[in-house]
């Protein structure tokens, strides 16, 4: 009687190769950027009139008024509100334009054609199929 067997096993089988090359650009670019600028006004407020003690600062919606005031003498020694200072924050948005640098990387794949085997015969290659990248800055030549 005779008997059949079968042995299975696998081997390495070079296809093809590839080199990758990854370059850098830069490019100089002029970049527009809203920045917003604050500045305050003053406006003194002539007074003049005589108090008894010394005012506090207050705050209105949109100012800060600072009471000024000043000793002077007369036969009898009075506070005299001089004047207030009014100061009030104007904001106002401006474009400033900025030239920055940006850079940019691509990468280029060339197919390269297998090496020999050991036999000095070119191993079995599977039949090519097109690739395709799906990443952008990625580009293949064969």
């Amino acid at each position: 009687m005779a008997a059949e067997t079968l042995s299975v096993g696998k081997r390495v089988v070079e296809t093809g190769r590839v080199r990758v090359r990854r370059t850098t650009t830069e490019r100089l670019e002029k970049v527009k950027v809203p920045l917003a600028v604050e500045t305050v006004e003053i406006r003194r407020v002539p007074i003049g009139k005589p108090i008894k003690r010394k005012p506090r600062v207050r705050e209105t919606a949109n100012e800060i008024i600072i009471p000024v005031v000043e000793e002077v003498l007369v036969v009898e020694r009075r506070l005299v509100l001089k004047e207030e200072l009014h100061i009030r924050k104007v904001r106002s948005t401006e474009n400033h334009v900025e030239q920055v640098t940006l850079r940019q990387q691509n990468v280029t794949v060339d197919r390269v054609a297998p090496q020999s085997s050991d036999d000095g015969q070119p191993s079995a290659a599977r039949p090519k199929r097109p690739s395709r990248s799906r990443r952008p800055g990625i580009q293949q030549r064969k």
